[in-house]
């Protein structure tokens, strides 16, 4: 023990404190940089670095916070305290009508502001989240928040560089041509300083805060308690807030390790690298380690910056329908998602590409959740709810055991009235507060992963709707639903089309013209895929009833042309030579014909005829394997065996008995 009756980790601790807030300094004040790179090494530990723990063990926390429980309470006095006092003002300032004033009531906002930044990282994140969200925020707030993406005051710079130096094991010059001492910018777990490596290349430093992995395990650590007696003690709450809040912990302690942050850039790299609108900054491993992350200097302005984007002569809203591709292949294609994109971490470049930042908080969806998401989409469209119940039990919201019946209604209620305006017009946040609404009524419970889909999504729907007001991220998700129904080989989802064209045994064109159109509207449309899946979905076995439809349609206009042929060349013979049932048939106008011709199959090539870049050699490309395909022969043999009997039908009923 010190003489101040502390343990050496945590007199460490408080000496980093002091160091970089200084003595009197509230927490992420930025102190007065330092003269040397020599600070005291202790001062880039903290409590729980110097007890060792790197990865998220919530007993491991627990045992750590047992043996020092005032750590636990300042740190109590230090959250609960300064709220109360805030919101106690806010209220009285509400009743007095003082807000009422525009300048007072910025002035409070910025006092928001401030105090979530003083609170730590989990406040900030907390902060961030809410700044991307105009339709629950009011707009003073909302702009004071949005600093807390990147405008977050830093750390003592003498720390940032001894960190540096003692992660990479050598001295800056070593590795750094030039590297800036000030920060250009700070954010919740660290701050950025630009920098130039001795190869010549341009890049971002990003060093991590002192203390920082204190700061977090406290506070997952206050709220896992919290969140346990809530679970214990109030029946209604269902789900499973301490597994919510251990997926939020490790999903942090990986953000903190930037070596792992460097695999995910690579990882999400490779995935994207044949998107020419998504960019990734390159990583140097060689001046990486677990504080320290080197990465590819990116020149670009933050996708809300809408002024800015528009001087660089891009579209906003293009900007906008890319980020949501770029999510919905990340979360339903490719099933690893940036679960943070935050302003802070979308840049629209110069050349038309949206760049992605900080993959520090990404999350795996499996491939069996993203096919169930894709296929409750599609029972919500066909307004199959006894389905869509089913597809909540298979993605983990409700329990095998659960009796469905009374939630099909309850469904039909919430989804009902907004699928009557339309997949494209539905309000997300309106069906997700009603479907919240179910949940509270019903057993449901929310499976971790859900909770970082909502998130990601709910924060990508808040940069859309600061470019435009009227955005349904729901009409600007559809096309991708529908195109990866239509291009994707994935058996179930190839049953689930099926769903989707048929009504019973009944199929519904007018829902493949939809379908069609939708997946054209949408960008990186596959054509030559698009058309593959339709003819291999055509020669299916589940496309059976599609394709006697098909032979039906044929064998009816076939024959409609035959008879009309028949009656107009009796027409041309003396009445005394025709047969006794064209003797006085009158012949078939054009506008009947047109009545039992192929309606579906012309609309069917007027849309394709429709889509970018269609050329009917696309389709004659098809022809020798069309030639090849045994459903087709049979379909021919069908197609003369119904003529055949059709014919003979023809010549007993219609040639040779006159008619009645």
């Amino acid at each position: 023990m010190s003489d101040t009756g502390l343990t050496p980790a945590e007199a460490a601790a408080a000496a980093m404190q002091r160091s970089v807030f200084g003595d009197d300094a509230e927490p992420n004040t930025p102190a007065e940089p330092t003269k040397t790179v020599e600070p005291q090494r202790e001062e880039l530990s903290d409590f729980i670095e110097a007890a060792g723990l790197l990865e998220y063990d919530p007993a491991a926390i627990s045992r750590i916070y047992a043996g020092a429980p005032q750590r636990l309470i300042r740190r109590l006095w230090q959250t609960l305290v300064p709220i109360g006092l805030y919101l106690f003002g806010v209220g009285f300032d509400w009743l007095t009508r003082r807000l009422k004033d525009p300048e007072y009531a910025r002035a409070r906002a910025k006092e928001a502001a401030d105090l979530v930044a003083s609170l730590g990282p989990a406040f900030i994140k907390a902060g961030q989240a809410l700044s991307t969200r105009p339709d629950i925020i009011p707009p003073l707030l909302l702009e004071e928040l949005a600093g807390l993406q990147d405008q977050l005051p830093g750390f003592d710079s003498g720390l940032a560089m001894a960190c540096i130096e003692e992660d990479l094991g050598a001295p800056i010059s070593a590795i750094y041509a030039e590297l800036e001492r000030e920060p250009i910018s700070a954010a919740s777990l660290g701050q950025v300083h630009r920098g130039v490596l001795l190869s010549g290349e341009k890049v971002a430093v990003k060093v991590q805060r002192p203390g920082l992995r204190e700061q977090i395990t406290l506070d997952l650590y206050i709220v896992r308690n919290i969140a346990a007696w809530l679970n214990t003690n109030i029946g209604l709450i269902r789900s499973d807030l301490v597994a919510l809040i251990d997926e939020l912990g490790k999903r942090v302690f990986e953000e903190m390790d930037y070596c792992n942050e460097a695999t995910n850039a690579e990882t999400f790299a490779e995935l994207h690298a044949h998107n020419p609108r998504i960019a990734v900054p390159r990583i140097f491993r060689d001046a990486t380690a677990r504080r320290v992350l080197t990465m590819e200097w990116i020149d670009g302005v933050k996708l809300t910056n809408l002024e800015a984007v528009r001087e660089l002569g891009i579209d906003p809203d293009d900007m906008v329908t890319v980020g949501v591709n770029c999510s919905l292949q990340q979360l339903l294609e490719h099933g690893f998602f940036h679960a943070d994109p935050h302003p802070g971490n979308l840049l629209a470049l110069a050349d038309g590409r949206l760049a992605y930042l900080d993959f520090g908080m990404m999350s795996e969806v499996s491939r069996e959740s993203r096919t169930g998401l894709i296929q409750a989409v599609v029972h919500l469209v066909n307004r199959n709810f006894g389905k869509l119940s089913n597809d909540f039990v298979s993605l983990g919201f409700l329990a095998e055991d659960v009796n469905l019946e009374p939630i099909v209604p309850a469904f039909e209620q919430v989804f009902g009235q907004a699928l009557e305006m339309g997949v494209s017009r539905m309000d997300f946040k309106a069906v997700t507060d009603d479907l919240s609404g179910v949940m509270y009524r019903f057993p449901f419970r929310v499976p971790p992963y859900y909770a970082l889909i909502i998130r990601s999504l709910v924060t990508l729907e808040g940069i859309a709707l600061s470019v435009d007001p009227d955005f349904k991220i729901l009409g600007a998700a559809y096309p991708y639903f529908a195109r990866r129904l239509m291009e994707d080989p994935d058996p179930q989802l190839r049953n689930s089309l099926k769903e989707m064209l048929f009504d019973g045994d009944i199929f519904r064109w007018q829902r493949l013209d939809n379908l069609i159109s939708s997946a054209a509207s949408g960008s990186q449309l596959d054509l030559e895929g698009l058309l593959d899946q339709v003819l291999d979905f055509l020669f299916s076995p589940k496309a059976g009833l599609l394709r006697n439809q098909l032979v039906e349609a044929a064998v009816d206009q076939l024959d409609a042309l035959g008879w009309q042929t028949a009656v107009r060349l009796s027409q041309r013979l003396p009445r005394a030579l025709r047969p006794p049932g064209l003797r006085d048939r009158v012949a078939i106008t054009a506008s009947d014909v047109e009545l039992l011709s192929l309606e579906p199959i012309q609309r069917l090539v007027a849309i394709l005829n429709q889509l970018p870049g269609f050329d009917p050699q696309l389709l004659l490309k098809r022809v020798p394997r069309l030639l090849q395909e045994t459903e087709l022969r049979r379909m021919g043999t069908e197609m003369a065996k119904g003529l055949a009997e059709r014919s003979m039908v023809r010549l007993v009923r219609d040639v040779l008995v006159s008619p009645a």
